[in-house]
This record gives C-alpha cells, structure tokens and sequence, in this order.
C-alpha cells in the first residue's frame, strides 16, 4: 500500500508534466487557499478521477521570516516556499481562493489551528481522525477550530466516481472498499461558500 505513495512523492521532484498557459498576476494575500495538480500517477489520477475535478491538491499561502510559504500536508505536514510549492504542480499551474470578506478576520486562527499539525504524516487512507493528516483535511480542520463551520462538503468514498479508479483505491484502502468513510475531497473544499475564487486554474506570475 505504500508503494503509490512513494512513486507519488519520487513524481513531484520530476518535470514532463502537462503545461498552462500564463493567465494573471498573482499577488500572494496571507490565508489565501492555493489548488493544484500533481504530477500524473494512479494515486493522483484516482484522486482527480473520481472527484471529476483537477484538483489533487491544495494548501494555505502564510508569510513566514519576510518569505511567501505554503502551509501543506504532502509527506509531513510541513511549510514550503511559494516558488517550490507552484513547481510540484503539473507545468506549474495552480488556482487561487480566498476566504470571503466576512471571514477575513479568522484567517489567523485558521492557520494557528492548522499548525497544530505540524509534522503529522501524510494521510494515504483519507481518513477523518487526527493521527496522519491530508492536504484538504488540514485546511478544513484548521478553518473549523477558527469557525466552528465547515468549510466545504463532506462527502463519502461510496458517493465519488470511485469505480474506474477500483484498482487503485482497493490497494490503499483494502477489499472491499470502506465506501461509507467520510473525507473532505479537494474539489469539494474548493466549492465551499465560504471562498472566492481570485485566480483560476493556469499558470500565473507571483507579484
């Protein structure tokens, strides 16, 4: 069961992958909610398949020692640098939201809970609890700490398009598929009320 995620994580330090084309500028806001698309492999085509979205990842922009950074669950729940976060994506393409004007104000708390989890392994299983975290779920926990909502739709294993992708999701999550766990899907975090969307899916240029 390990073995997607290690070809996973081997993919986001390679290039080759599809390009975009350059759209706006982007200037970085602290607490913008950065989406993107890893480098092609089952795991993440599993991922962006049955969720019919290209989004197989995301994370939170903080500023950090005068330095953009992308608060991420990908391996550990760790910080990296904006121009490195962009990279891993396919021809570096990424979409930009941000949380609405009235939720404006929660943005630190919503990374101050996010922090929490700092270090965690990454998630393979998509699961709910607090013991390994995935990129989505950190953002949602994080922002329900600061809101007592929920940002975005939880929905189950059994409700996604899971049964192209049966292969893959039966080699990490066993046999027969756990189709009543529950998870928060990037896509599904992505249409949440609470975002606006500022930039959309492309190749932009940080400001």
């Amino acid at each position: 069961m390990k073995q997607p995620l290690l070809l996973w994580l081997t993919c986001l330090a390679l290039t080759g992958c599809a390009s975009a084309d350059t759209a706006h500028a982007y200037t970085p806001q602290h607490g913008d909610i950065l989406f993107q698309s890893l480098p092609h492999m089952p795991v993440i085509d599993a991922i962006e398949g049955s969720t019919r979205s290209p989004y197989s990842h995301c994370g939170i922009v903080v500023k950090r020692d005068g330095a953009w950074r992308v608060l991420e669950a990908i391996g550990p729940v760790k910080l990296t640098r904006l121009e490195l976060w962009i990279a891993q994506g396919r021809g570096g393409a990424f979409a930009v939201t941000r949380l609405k004007p009235p939720f404006q104000p929660k943005v630190d708390a919503m990374i101050t809970a996010a922090e929490k989890f700092m270090g965690l392994p990454y998630d393979i299983q998509y699961e709910m609890d607090d013991r390994k975290i995935y990129c989505s779920e950190l953002i949602y926990k994080g922002f329900k700490e600061a809101t007592g909502q929920e940002l975005g739709k939880i929905v189950k294993l059994g409700d996604l398009d899971w049964k192209p992708h049966a292969e893959v999701v039966r080699a990490i999550a066993g046999d027969p598929p756990p189709l009543e766990r529950e998870m928060i899907t990037p896509r599904d975090l992505a249409q949440a009320e609470q975002l606006m969307e500022v930039l959309p899916l492309g190749k932009h240029d940080v400001e």
